[in-house]
């Protein structure tokens, strides 16, 4: 898919870049590589709350979840197109690690992940698009969001 048309396909979902709630740069670029910084599910302008909260198996389910993993996905690309100028800089995706706010019993975390490696996929497509990943489970996460991710870009 052409990345103008993922924009627009997520218009009414796109947030603005995050920016940092510590003592860090959301994106760092060296060499031919773009590491970027753990990202939350960050809301679009306008929306009711500025972050996608909660504990999945306990006060939301999986697919809030995998859904929360796109909206942090869609975080990371704005992020991506902020500092880069385009997303067609963007060679290939690298490394993702997902973290998941989960009660101490949920075991679906590449599932819920998935929301945003799909999301990858869809952007540069299975070759370029999927990674290396990891998908773990954490008792807790910043402001109790429901994902966190960080992501490793190479680029053209």
């Amino acid at each position: 898919m052409l990345l103008d048309q993922i924009f627009e396909k997520y218009a009414n979902r796109l947030p603005e870049p995050p920016k940092p709630k510590g003592v860090y740069k959301p994106m760092i670029v060296t060499g031919n590589m773009a590491f970027v910084s753990g990202h939350g599910p960050v809301n679009p302008p306008g929306s009711d709350n500025e972050l996608i909260c909660g504990r999945i198996g306990i006060a939301v389910s999986q697919e809030y979840g995998k859904d929360a993993a796109l909206q942090t996905g869609l975080a990371i690309l704005a992020t991506l197109r902020a500092h880069l100028g385009s997303l067609s800089k963007v060679k290939r995706v690298i490394k993702v690690l997902g973290m998941v706010n989960a009660d101490y019993d949920f075991e679906n975390h590449p599932y819920v992940i998935n929301g945003c490696s799909e999301l990858f996929e869809e952007v540069w497509g299975n070759e370029n698009g999927v990674g290396s990943r990891s998908a773990v489970g954490f008792g807790s996460l910043p402001q109790n969001i429901t994902i966190e991710i960080e992501a490793q870009f190479e680029l053209h």
